[in-house]
């Protein structure tokens, strides 16, 4: 292996630290963190999911997000019901205050989008995104 800024891992969590690091500190003054946003946008593209869904789509494992729904769902940003198909099991539901807080935060994902692919043109943009894409689901074949 060469010097460290052309090993792949190191490149990709600098890049989104950073990116993560910014956007945090960005929502923090409306009540928000990265995780909450996570979790929102993904209730604003599919209402009424589990929370195994919401895990796997949010990349924030259950325990974490357990606690962090908890924290949302007192904040009034989303409600826990019982899933009419399954009474056992629960899906998630974002509030009327939940949406108000996405629809605040949406513009500055966009500008951070925006900026992180200043330079790039759609096409390049689109390959960046499903080679990202390819390489995460790549990473399944450490767990067999």
């Amino acid at each position: 292996m060469g010097p460290l800024d052309s090993y792949l891992p190191y490149l990709l969590n600098r890049a989104g630290a950073r990116i993560a690091a910014s956007f945090s500190d960005k929502v923090r003054p409306l009540g928000a963190t990265l995780q909450m946003w996570r979790v929102l946008a993904a209730l604003r593209e599919q209402d009424g999911r589990r929370m195994g869904d919401l895990s796997t789509t949010t990349s924030i494992e259950v325990s974490t997000l357990t606690r962090l729904i908890d924290g949302m769902e007192e904040k009034g940003l989303v409600a826990r019901r019982r899933d009419p198909e399954d009474a056992r099991a629960i899906v998630l539901h974002v509030t009327a205050a939940g949406r108000r807080l996405a629809r605040r935060i949406l513009p500055i994902a966009e500008r951070y989008e925006a900026v992180a692919l200043a330079g790039f043109n759609r096409a390049e943009a689109e390959t960046l995104k499903a080679a990202l894409r390819r390489l995460y689901s790549n990473m399944e074949g450490l767990d067999q």
